[in-house]
């Protein structure tokens, strides 16, 4: 990751005035984004002398009924649909696995903290801070190695996602699963809980650990798989 700085002129300064003016700028399409692919699956309010916890699906719970959606737009039979849950499972298993160990390995203050140490006291991220640290993008992670499972399994990973009609969003519609997990990516940065470079490493990451997976399972080298 960029090297932590408190200068003004440095990279990691300029990396998080980036990210407090993209959430501060939102259009409704970015905040629509942002909310479909928020997974929160325990998110705390405040309310004056009160305080609960919602709860939605989590990241990994949201691939899983993709895998669902993909295999049924393929027509694929028990054995495809099991093969699908499995390699993707997997995949998003290892993805938690690796990057948490890059979380607690380099340990990078999240956006929100720094902005309101070094940039401005009061500003606030779009989509609530996650309480572990930013480097980098779980989210990101798991869905690129989700989707590039099903991109190997499947020659059309085309779908609409109608997973997060029980929370109030609308859905969204994908021409490939690698479309769905970029958009997954760039979600966490127009929330305002992850900087640029990191969802885009994380989605590279992500990328490498499905083709690994798949090169484990089927017994092809990553660059023979399709």
């Amino acid at each position: 990751p960029v090297s932590f700085s408190k200068d003004s002129a440095s990279e990691f300064y300029k990396m998080a005035k980036e990210v407090m003016v993209t959430v501060n700028t939102l259009d409704s399409t970015k905040k629509w984004i942002a909310n479909f692919w928020d997974c929160n699956g325990f998110k705390l309010h405040v309310e004056g002398h009160a305080m609960f916890a919602t709860k939605a699906m989590t990241p990994g719970g949201h691939w899983m009924e993709i895998v669902g959606t993909v295999s049924r737009n393929n027509h694929a039979d028990f054995y495809k649909t099991a093969a699908a849950y499995t390699g993707a499972s997997i995949g998003i298993y290892d993805a938690f696995i690796c990057c948490w160990f890059t979380k607690y390995k380099f340990d990078v203050v999240r956006p929100e903290t720094y902005i309101n140490k070094y940039i401005d006291q009061d500003w606030m991220p779009y989509l609530q801070t996650p309480p572990f640290p930013e480097y980098n993008s779980a989210h990101s992670t798991i869905s690129a190695a989700a989707a590039t499972v099903l991109g190997t399994m499947f020659k059309n990973t085309a779908f609409r996602d109608s997973s997060e009609r029980e929370w109030g969003w609308p859905d969204r519609s994908f021409k490939t699963s690698d479309e769905a997990a970029v958009e997954v990516s760039f979600s966490r940065f127009y929330g305002g809980i992850h900087y640029r470079q990191s969802v885009q490493i994380a989605y590279i990451q992500g990328k490498q650990i499905g083709n690994l997976v798949m090169a484990k399972l089927t017994g092809k080298e990553p660059d023979k798989l399709k």
